[in-house]
């Protein structure tokens, strides 16, 4: 067991013309004040502003991946699929609720729409997984370019080196022209996680991760696709010993640095600032605004659950720090009695209500959407 957090040792435990305008004001930004760490560099992207996502003037974006049904052990390790687009309400929470609201009966919206009414607002930002050789957009998708929320598109990487020699080119080609025909804001978050070691076999290298991006990038500016912000995500993790950093492809090849921040399943207890440490003084160092895109509190803390969020928004209100996501689900749990890697507060009442503080705190809520009491 490794040492526990300092905590532990005391205690054992097109978008809408509302984001079109934001957008629009801010391809470069100062960051705002905040609750988190001192002040933050310069923001500066890459992004064409009022067609891509760029950061707010204030606060941080918040957002989710909320898969059907929560997620469950039996998935995949690490999603690399959306969930299915038929509309069930299966996460709404219960067997006899039935998600409400106008986009509760688009493809792949229902579970987006429970957790958004337990939550008590509409979410920023909606997450979707896809392989590296999945069609996309698929329903989900769609449904979300078709309204005011932002589409966080997470695409698994091919092999580096295959990607660099072209062998690839007309399969990311034709994703671009995807992602250009959706015309509405998109982050892409391309090849999570490059710096794990089960991550090696396809990476092969950090040269050879910062050249298959690059050559990515480019072909889609070859297919004129400029409605994409792409974002850069290591682990959080990764900083700590494994060199994450050396994967960065560069400021000029980067819109949005990014970090999967759980707190690690061989802790008894961990705040969410421990995890971030290492990743949030490398990023100092970088004109970026900060994405945290998969943060979640394992089941296993128990009654802590709701302390750790509340522990957690302090954290993230940092003046760096321009979008949270969510990881509501399940579906990294070896099993179904392994909490540690379990993170969906669905049914957690105290869980739900300290998650529902932090996204209404107006620091997350910077376009300032109606707010509603949840449940």
């Amino acid at each position: 067991m490794k040492a526990r957090s300092r905590a532990a040792r005391t205690r054992m435990p097109v978008v809408g013309t509302a984001l079109l305008a934001i957008a629009g004001v801010v391809a470069t930004v100062a960051a705002g004040c905040g609750g988190g760490a001192g002040a933050a560099p310069k923001i500066t992207t890459t992004a064409r502003a009022g067609v891509a996502p760029v950061p707010p003037e204030q606060g941080a974006y918040f957002g989710a991946w909320v898969p059907e049904g929560g997620g469950t052990p039996s998935a995949s390790a690490s999603p690399s699929e959306s969930p299915s687009d038929s509309g069930s309400p299966s996460d709404s929470g219960s067997p006899s609720e039935s998600p409400s609201g106008k986009d509760a009966g688009k493809p792949g919206m229902a579970p987006v729409a429970g957790f958004e009414q337990r939550l008590g607002r509409r979410l920023d930002i909606v997450q979707s997984y896809r392989g590296w050789k999945s069609d996309f957009p698929g329903g989900l998708e769609k449904s979300v370019a078709d309204g005011d929320r932002y589409l966080l598109l997470t695409w698994d990487g091919g092999d580096a080196r295959e990607i660099v020699q072209g062998e690839h080119d007309d399969l990311i080609a034709k994703r671009a022209r995807a992602v250009k025909a959706l015309g509405k804001p998109v982050f892409l978050r391309w090849s999570r996680d490059m710096d794990k070691s089960s991550e090696q076999k396809r990476v092969h290298s950090a040269a050879d991760f910062t050249a298959a991006w690059k050559h990515l990038r480019e072909i889609f500016k070859r297919e004129n696709v400029d409605n994409v912000a792409w974002v850069w995500c290591p682990t959080a993790r990764g900083f700590n010993g494994a060199n994450a950093g050396s994967y960065y492809p560069g400021d000029d090849q980067v819109d949005w640095i990014c970090a999967d921040a759980q707190p690690g399943a061989d802790y008894d207890y961990r705040d969410l600032s421990e995890a971030l440490k290492l990743f949030t003084e490398w990023a100092r160092g970088r004109h970026k605004p900060i994405m945290i895109a998969e943060f979640g509190v394992p089941k296993s803390y128990g009654p802590r659950r709701a302390e750790w969020l509340r522990e957690a928004a302090k954290t993230l209100q940092d003046p760096q720090v321009k979008a949270v996501v969510y990881f509501n689900s399940d579906e990294q749990a070896k099993n179904a009695r392994d909490r540690r890697r379990s993170y969906s507060v669905t049914g957690d009442t105290h869980a739900i209500s300290a998650l529902r503080e932090l996204a209404t705190t107006p620091y997350f809520n910077p376009r300032n959407l109606p707010v509603t009491s949840g449940g």
